[in-house]
């Protein structure tokens, strides 16, 4: 892979948990409480049944059953968690509790993809984790169990999402809309039933209710898994994980700008201990020059996926 489309590649998958960190303060500030799985269905269904009827591509074969696997992890299983934390728990604390995705990401690959653990993420998992625990550590508000096993089940949920979505890569024939919408739409037909089960429909929408959701269904869905699944297409799992810790630094500068929440020194140093963690999984390494073959070797992080390698 050339350095350009690596970068677009992180780009995409940065713009994306950027995205994402968002969903707490729409979560807060614009949408009824307790209402987590109307939030999951109006943020997935409307958009997978959008993407579908545009393209009009259909699954086959063994993708029927997978698209309906990988949209339960990436999109039903993981909204309805990610609504129960965010409104269990404030929006940083919910996003960091998350942040353990990477960890997971990396033991998954060593069971279901036969990668093994290689020291640079892992070292930037430990410096990344000190920031986590310096960002939480000043968080000023009681703690829910309920919302910190939520946001648990969210962070496995994607982190098996993520690892299968590797194992079974999207077929040549398809469009990334496409396959962007299969899974949308089968994770919002999941959530369909439990929603009209468990919650129903609401007795009255406002129209700020409206604006949250439109945003969750058309930036926070649409744009965002676009962008999500075109950086999986090309980066590896684990180096695609770690941009996920650019969610919870994102939610807390939002919560600072739009909620006027504090943010202290503690607070900003975790959050550059995060970003340095992301800089240091993803930069590759300089070319080291094959006195045999004359040529500049690799990495073997930044292989080829078909090579069986990180």
């Amino acid at each position: 892979m050339s350095s350009r489309s690596f970068s677009l590649a992180l780009l995409c998958g940065v713009l994306a948990a950027v995205i994402w960190g968002s969903t707490y303060v729409v979560t807060t500030e614009l949408l009824p409480p307790d209402r987590p799985l109307l939030a999951s269905l109006l943020r997935a269904l409307p958009a997978g049944l959008l993407l579908v009827l545009w393209q009009r591509q259909l699954p086959q074969g063994h993708w029927w059953w997978r698209a309906a696997v990988l949209g339960t992890l990436n999109i039903g299983l993981f909204f309805y968690c990610l609504f129960v934390a965010a409104y269990h728990l404030p929006g940083g604390v919910a996003a960091l509790v998350m942040s353990c995705q990477p960890v997971l990401v990396m033991l998954l690959s060593v069971f279901l993809l036969h990668e093994p653990l290689r020291a640079r993420p892992m070292v930037a998992a430990g410096i990344a984790s000190c920031g986590v625990a310096l960002l939480v550590s000043v968080q000023q508000a009681s703690l829910s169990v309920i919302g910190i096993v939520a946001g648990l089940c969210a962070a496995m949920s994607m982190a098996l999402g993520i690892v299968l979505s590797k194992r079974w890569p999207k077929p040549a024939s398809i469009s990334l809309v496409t396959f962007t919408g299969w899974q949308l739409l089968a994770g919002g037909l999941l959530l369909l039933p439990i929603t009209l089960w468990q919650e129903g429909l609401p007795a009255q929408v406002s129209l700020r209710n409206l604006a949250g959701y439109g945003y969750l269904c058309l930036i926070g869905a649409v744009l965002a898994y676009l962008l999500w699944f075109r950086a999986l297409q090309r980066l590896p799992a684990v180096t695609l994980s770690f941009l996920t810790f650019t969610s919870p630094v994102s939610a807390l500068v939002f919560g600072y700008v739009v909620l006027n929440q504090m943010l202290t020194l503690q607070q900003a140093v975790g959050a550059l201990a995060i970003l340095a963690a992301i800089k240091l999984a993803q930069r590759p390494p300089a070319p080291v020059i094959s006195p045999v073959a004359g040529v500049a070797g690799r990495d073997p992080l930044f292989t080829p996926f078909n090579k069986g390698k990180l």
